[in-house]
């Protein structure tokens, strides 16, 4: 598939085409596939996410990271954008999130405050911004009116949308749980409905099916489950989270299974900073041969 014709059927604005492109195909391996870098943890987690690797902590480090591994860009909030990206701007692109919350609060009630905008995002150089949509959670009438102003200005300014499509709250948790195939397949439909350029989802896991719809409860596998996530986003481009740290095996079969179901590629952060430098390099450039099979021009 050509490269215009790869984001021409996503009904992008020219301003979204071209920073797509230059995401895609002028970072990475250049082919259409993405690898992105997540380093909004410390808000959303706290500095625990830091003690496997305390130097993970430097948020310099962590870019210094994602342009040694031929990251295609690095996901961060506008406190260390401000204050870390200028020294590498231009060199990776930035996904600016938009929103964000502590985790200590439970998650009956989620909702993600916005503290940043588009308009930071284009003083910032972005290339794209992050919002997370906490799909299911009784806040969500209030996620949905800040997300619709979010996408508005969006559009408005020419600046691609990623949706971090996350279930929450108590239904969910009584329906099977945040990353049952139920789950993370309606969430994926939702942010496509809602209009998301990109959406980014956790891995599907279909034996997960305690109290879910009884069109859930069927045998699927995991390729099953993820192949049928990436078409509940239709034309909207679907990136696979990594979650929390696992075996290399484990995730390596996660990153294949997505892509073979038409991902668009992987957003892999604890699994690849909670490590030493070389062992990150090393399982870095394992994903990015996944990825290298699977050109979209």
């Amino acid at each position: 598939m050509s490269t215009r014709l790869r984001l021409a059927g996503c009904g992008l604005s020219a301003g979204k085409r071209t920073r797509l492109h230059r995401i895609l195909y002028r970072h990475g391996l250049g082919n259409g596939t993405a690898l992105f870098l997540p380093y909004d943890q410390g808000l959303e987690h706290g500095p625990r996410d830091f003690f496997a690797d305390p130097i993970a902590g430097d948020p310099r480090y962590i870019i210094r990271l994602a342009l040694e591994g031929g990251f295609n860009g690095i996901a961060i909030q506008i406190g260390l954008a401000e204050k870390f990206y200028w020294d590498y701007a231009g060199e990776v692109p930035l996904i600016l999130k938009l929103n964000g919350k502590t985790d200590i609060p439970d998650d009956a009630r989620a909702l993600s405050p916005v503290h940043a905008s588009v308009e930071d995002a284009v003083r910032l150089g972005a290339d794209a911004v992050g919002y997370t949509l906490y799909v299911g959670s009784p806040a969500q009438d209030e996620d949905f009116a800040q997300y619709r102003v979010v996408r508005q200005e969006a559009q408005r300014l020419g600046m691609p949308l990623i949706v971090w499509a996350y279930p929450r709250g108590q239904a969910i948790e009584n329906k099977g749980g945040k990353d049952s195939f139920y789950a993370v397949h309606y969430a994926a439909r939702v942010a496509s409905e809602l209009g998301a350029d990109v959406v980014k989802v956790n891995f599907p896991h279909p034996e997960k099916h305690t109290s879910v719809p009884a069109d859930y409860t069927a045998e699927f596998s995991s390729q099953d489950a993820i192949d049928a996530v990436v078409k509940a986003a239709n034309r909207t481009m679907v990136l696979v989270s990594g979650g929390s740290r696992a075996t290399d095996e484990v995730m390596f079969e996660k990153a294949q299974e997505s892509m073979s179901a038409g991902a668009t590629g992987l957003i892999f952060g604890r699994n690849v900073w909670q490590r030493d430098h070389e062992e990150s390099l090393r399982f870095v450039d394992r994903l990015r041969q996944i990825l290298a099979k699977y050109p979209t021009s």
